[in-house]
């Protein structure tokens, strides 16, 4: 038990930092609803869905190939592994920097075909990301390091700094330097370029956040040395190659929707329902705190105690725990999505009234995050096995099963088709990483137990939703009910982590 407890005290901490950081980040989705139509919105959505893809190539795996390969080798050779990784991800940046240089005017006519922005501006939008990604790709073995060496301190504040330049940089730019400029006319003339309303500045904001992380990072990145082990990085390279494609594969799952979005409906439409998707979406971020905050914990922490002889069923309880809190996080904010909307308010009440059409479908979108954490937790088993191919055949699978239907179901009902589309995919992948789980890395799961607490809480939403039109004051009192049958059936293991 104290072993669990040590786990959550570890993913309490990044926790913390990750709520602080995601909470600050999502006090612009008001201003940015405010300030841009739902269209221009969705070109804002449609570009970070191409750097999530875009990211997973910087990265290629490196990050869980860092803490594997930290318990497979001596200690005097862990610094090695650092170096290398490193390496390989200055490899990948440099490369995509280069290329993105070369081919910048065609992309950014690419992204500009229909003609929603100058293609002027979309050249600063892709430059601006471009270089965003690379720092960040930098920053991913050092951010590893850091976890590794159980310093979520120090981890938290850098963390918390990026985001801080962030916002802080966005709220400058949107709101301060409009209204110093409205109030002070005289001052105009030294402020000549700047342009009022402009999305690029959401885009420059993150690339000044990512390079100060960066900086802030140089320290800890002290003891890296430009050394290859040439023997050492094809192994690793053998080892990542299917977490690589597994990645990809897993992003085509989580982007591809909005990424397709514009090219598969009607000119302006394809945006406008895009920036609604996105907006709705950023609801669900108090969710997807809960499974980042979760993966930042868990991954060295299942590295680290696989060696234990109780290891799988202390993953099996993890497991247990960390559904019935996603299920109470989803539930929680499903019954009062009804004052939550105002965080999406548009600048006009036909953009609100625009952002708000798709509220009914955050629960769905709530869902999808419970089936996104399960499946990470699951595909523990390939990873600490040795057999990573098995998540190259579960997210491919995946992959297959979400461009089908996208291409199939979003000309038909828009974002609509596309959550639904996400929540067949994780189930196929939920589906395939359990069965070969338990024949290559039996963990006793419980699985009815976990299907019990995700039943309960999902039908409570849907008696709310379909019988009380959403409303607040019966929303809590079901989220009370799913309390107290969730304190009296976990009781005892409540009991026992306090006592330890």
């Amino acid at each position: 038990m104290s072993v669990v407890k040590r786990f959550l005290g570890d993913t309490a901490v990044y926790g913390l930092s990750t709520i602080v950081s995601r909470l600050l980040n999502f006090v612009l989705t008001p201003l940015f609803t405010a300030k841009f139509s739902a269209s221009l919105y969705g070109i804002f959505t449609n570009v970070y869905s191409w750097s999530a893809f875009i990211n997973t190539f910087l990265a290629f795996g490196m990050e869980t190939t860092y803490f594997r390969y930290l318990q497979k080798v001596d200690a005097e050779d862990r610094p090695k592994v650092a170096n290398n990784t490193f390496l390989i991800t200055l490899v990948t940046a440099v490369t995509f920097l280069v290329c993105l240089v070369s081919l910048l005017d065609p992309i950014a006519s690419w992204f500009g075909r229909k003609g929603m922005q100058p293609v002027a501006d979309y050249k600063f939008y892709v430059l601006s990301m471009g270089f965003t990604l690379a720092a960040d790709a930098l920053a991913v073995v050092p951010f590893a390091k850091l976890r590794s060496q159980n310093r979520p301190i120090r981890y938290s504040v850098l963390k918390f700094c990026n985001i801080l330049v962030f916002v802080g940089l966005n709220i400058m730019f949107l709101i301060v330097l409009p209204w110093f400029l409205g109030k002070y006319s005289e001052f105009q003339t030294y402020f000549s370029w700047f342009r009022e309303g402009w999305l690029g500045y959401v885009f420059l904001s993150n690339f000044v956040a990512s390079m100060v992380t960066l900086i802030m990072l140089m320290r800890d990145m002290k003891g890296f040395r430009l050394r290859m082990d040439v023997n050492m990085v094809r192994s690793m390279l053998s080892y990542s190659l299917p977490i690589f494609v597994a990645n990809v594969s897993f992003i085509i799952n989580e982007h591809l929707d909005k990424i397709l979005m514009p090219s598969l409906l009607p000119e302006h439409i394809g945006e406008r329902d895009l920036g609604i998707y996105g907006a709705i979406g950023k609801i669900a971020i108090f969710l997807s705190i809960f499974v980042q905050a979760f993966r930042l914990g868990a991954e060295p922490f299942f590295f680290s105690y696989a060696k234990n002889e109780n290891a799988r069923k202390t993953y099996a309880l993890i497991m247990e725990y960390f559904v019935i809190a996603m299920m109470l996080v989803m539930v929680g904010l499903s019954m009062n999505i009804e004052w939550l909307k105002y965080f999406i308010e548009g600048g006009s009440a036909k953009e609100t009234a625009e952002y708000w059409s798709g509220i009914g479908y955050i629960p769905i979108i709530l869902f999808n995050y419970v089936l996104l954490g399960i499946y990470m937790n699951l595909s523990v088993w390939y990873k600490l096995s040795d057999q990573t191919k098995y998540g190259l055949y579960i997210s491919g699978f995946g992959a297959i099963v979400t461009i089908v239907l996208c291409y199939l179901a979003i000309p038909r009902w828009s974002y609509v088709g596309a959550i639904f589309v996400t929540s067949i995919a994780y189930v196929v992948m939920l589906a395939l990483s359990y069965y070969w789980g338990q024949r290559n890395y039996a963990i006793p799961y419980r699985v009815k137990k976990i299907g019990m607490h995700m039943c309960i809480g999902s039908l409570l939403v849907y008696l709310n939703y379909t019988f009380f039109y959403r409303n607040v004051w019966s929303g809590n009192v079901f989220l009370l009910v799913y309390i107290v049958l969730i304190f009296v059936s976990e009781r005892k293991f409540v009991s026992k982590i306090f006592q330890t």
